[in-house]
């Protein structure tokens, strides 16, 4: 298991949606990065998240949890997000960690009604979404890290 997490970790320093990706505290089966969101108002900074895999992995699906404090409908206060791929009746062995941060990319980029941990948030961003984007770019701007060069 520890082989293929490590052959993985490999494979989503490539991709340019993270940054600073390494083993958290020297554990290769918890991760932590920074994800770089490409559409306003979250472009403003970059979210520190956390990956950690089950000792049953793949067959078991990992945790994403965000550590940076985001104003966003999908991602509770606890920084858990609503991510169906990593749920336990969605799950399938053959998904990438590198598939699971580009989920969770998607998910900051595009907020989904239907992937909801704050309703109080996404009845705001339904109902008045220019509200909306301008609470969360101050968020971003206040709570979010800087982003890192190329």
């Amino acid at each position: 298991m520890a082989g293929r997490i490590a052959k993985e970790l490999e494979e989503a320093r490539q991709w340019c949606g993270v940054r600073q990706l390494r083993p958290l505290e020297g554990d290769i089966r918890r991760w932590t990065g920074l994800l770089l969101p490409n559409n306003p108002p979250y472009n403003a900074g970059a979210f520190r998240f956390e990956l950690t895999f089950s000792p049953h992995h793949p067959l078991v699906p990992p945790c994403v949890t965000l550590r940076t404090d985001i104003y966003h409908p999908g991602v509770d206060t606890d920084g858990r997000v609503c991510q169906p791929l990593t749920s336990a009746q969605h799950w399938v062995h053959t998904t990438r960690a590198i598939q699971v941060l580009q989920d969770l990319l998607l998910l900051l980029d595009s907020p989904d009604p239907q992937r909801v941990l704050r309703q109080d948030l996404a009845r705001e961003l339904q109902e008045t979404p220019e509200v909306f984007q301008r609470r969360a770019g101050k968020h971003t701007r206040c709570h979010a890290e800087p982003r890192p060069g190329p």
